[in-house]
Parts: C-alpha cells; structure tokens; sequence
C-alpha cells in the first residue's frame, strides 16, 4: 500500500497502543508471556517502518502503572522481556533515539540500568525518536507535573523569569498558569503531541494514556491484535489519517482558505 501514500503528509508523531499480545497468544493455546514477546517481534517492524517513512517520533504504550496489579509472574516475564527487548542494533542500523517516559523509579534496578544505557549509547541518533511508556499512566503524569509545579514555587530560591513571573511575591497567579506553561512540566515535554494515536486489539478506549496531548490526534481503532500489526496496517492508519481534514477548531472552510493562501506563495 506504500503507493497510497502521500509521502509529504506523513505524521510526525504516531503513538500506539499495543493491545492484543494476550489474546492472541490464548488464540493459539499458549501462555501470555508468548503473545508479549511475538509483540516485540512487532515492535521491531514497525520502528523501521515509521524511521524508513519519515516519522520523525513514535511512542509506544507498553507497560501501564495500572499494569503492575497484573499476576507477579507476568510482570516479572514483562520486566525480563523489556531488558531483552532493547536491542541497540535496532536503533543504531535506523538512527533510532531511545526514550522513556514513566515512574522509572518504580522499576527494577536491572531495568534501569538497561533503560538508561540504551537512551545514552543512542542519543546521538537523528532520524526518529523512539520512545515507550514504562510504568505510565496519563494521570500519574498530570500529578507528577503538579507536583514540580508546586516544588519549584516551594523548594527553589530562585526561577526564570519567563517561568514564574512574579517569583518575589511568593507565588504563582492564575494567569501564569498555561498550556505551554504545564507542557513544560510534563514527561513529554522534550516532543511534540501525537498527530495519530493508533490502538490495536479492537478495544475502543484510550487506557490513561497520552490524555493531554492527544486533545487534537486522530484516533485510528483496528481489529488486528498487535503481534499481526505489520507494515500494511500501518500504512492502512496513515492513509486513513491523510484522508481526514485536521481542523484544531476551526472550520472547514476557514482550513480550505488557509490551503489556498499557502498554495498561492
């Protein structure tokens, strides 16, 4: 389907809830540790997919905070998959950077040892970045960003003044509260907002996940478990994403004039 696609339309950010490693595995008669690994194999072709596109990120759900009240066994095989998962030739053969957002203190020391070698041995790279949500939940996030918010105002002795502009009267006014302000604050501050967010396994929820910053994403829903997620399907999201009209709001006509102006330049 790589011929469908208008290449210069390509979304710059995708993120992807990977659901479905569970179910296709009980398909198949075996335990779900063999679906999370079979989703690797997924993972894999779908990084160089996007990098080979021209996604400049992509953010992959993969282990919720609400995850953790899974049976031990599972979250022990998950945590032992991650740390096997994270090949770097991966990353160094598509000039892939790795990131990680989550409560990355609440994993295993092994893990983070793993998770932060591989983000330094790639930081170098340009093409796209990769990034999975560890031990992540879009609440947690909003809490730990009001958390920052309140320690920098309480703990710190001073602050820039582009952040906090009445910093000598001890507080923060309203207005100094906005959106760019609490997008500075956020684990996802370093990347823009998803322009698609896709979610396999033919659930039609978004799972605590991404909650700010997909206000705007087109929101792609697919019944293909994530270890069938190939390249076509991909390209079904993109070409289903490139079909539709993003408005932020505005108008159908405001967006055609806005189009035409650009295309008169």
């Amino acid at each position: 389907m790589t011929d469908q696609l208008d290449m210069t339309r390509i979304p710059q950010h995708i993120a992807i809830i990977m659901d479905g490693n569970g179910r296709w595995a009980k398909q198949r008669g075996k335990e779900r540790s063999f679906g999370h690994q079979a989703g690797v194999d997924a993972i894999y072709r779908i990084t160089e997919e996007c990098s080979h596109l021209g996604v400049k990120y992509l953010t992959l759900y993969t282990f919720s905070t609400e995850n953790w009240n899974r049976p031990t066994d599972e979250v022990t095989a998950l945590m032992g998959l991650v740390i096997t998962a994270l090949e770097e030739e991966l990353f160094m053969k598509n000039d892939v950077r790795f990131e990680v957002i989550g409560d990355f203190d609440r994993l295993p020391d092994d893990v983070q040892k793993k998770l932060t070698e591989v983000k330094e041995h790639t930081a170098n790279n340009k093409t796209m970045t990769m990034v999975i949500a560890l031990s992540y939940s879009s609440r947690w996030e909003i809490v730990q960003a009001v958390r920052k918010i309140v320690t920098e105002v309480h703990d710190m002795e001073e602050l820039p003044q582009k952040i906090l502009k009445n910093w000598k009267t001890g507080g923060i006014r309203a207005e100094d509260i906005t959106e760019d302000f609490i997008n500075q604050h956020l684990q996802t501050s370093f990347m823009p907002d998803p322009d698609l967010l896709i979610r396999t396994g033919g659930e039609l929820r978004l799972s605590n996940y991404l909650l700010w910053q997909i206000a705007y994403s087109e929101l792609y829903f697919c019944d293909t478990y994530w270890p069938d997620f190939d390249e076509e399907c991909l390209h079904q999201a993109i070409i289903s994403y490139q079909k539709r009209q993003r408005r932020f709001g505005k108008t159908e006509a405001q967006i055609e004039r806005e189009i035409m102006s650009q295309n008169d330049k």
